[in-house]
């Protein structure tokens, strides 16, 4: 089973840059793709990024694209979302989750905790 974890949320202000991280320490067996998605109080469940196994592909939302870069470290069992010029309609929980086809356009599942970025003018 995966045991998917968020880290790298915090405080930031406009203009500047956050690293969150997404670390599987379940089961590493399976070639799954891995999304990013954030949710904003009162505001429906986003997609921001996804990244294929292999890291080969990548898909960005209309919002973010030019500003996220997602990435991974296969031998850290991580995925990365660099963000940078950051909004105050960036300002959400951030979450990440898997796709267990591998081809990065979901379903997604097994959702982490997530962790909440905010973004101050």
């Amino acid at each position: 089973q995966l045991r998917l974890e968020e880290s790298g949320g915090g405080w930031v202000q406009t203009g500047g840059s956050l690293r969150l991280s997404c670390t599987n320490s379940g089961d590493t067996s399976s070639n799954y793709a891995t999304g990013w998605f954030r949710q904003a109080p009162g505001k429906e469940r986003e997609f921001v990024a996804a990244i294929r196994y292999s890291g080969a592909n990548k898909y960005y939302g209309q919002s973010v694209r030019g500003r996220f870069t997602i990435s991974k470290d296969h031998a850290k069992n991580t995925v990365y979302l660099q963000m940078n010029n950051l909004k105050v309609e960036d300002t959400a929980v951030y979450y990440c989750a898997a796709d267990k086809s591998g081809r990065g356009s979901g379903p997604f599942t097994d959702y982490g905790q997530g962790t909440q970025v905010t973004v101050s003018s």
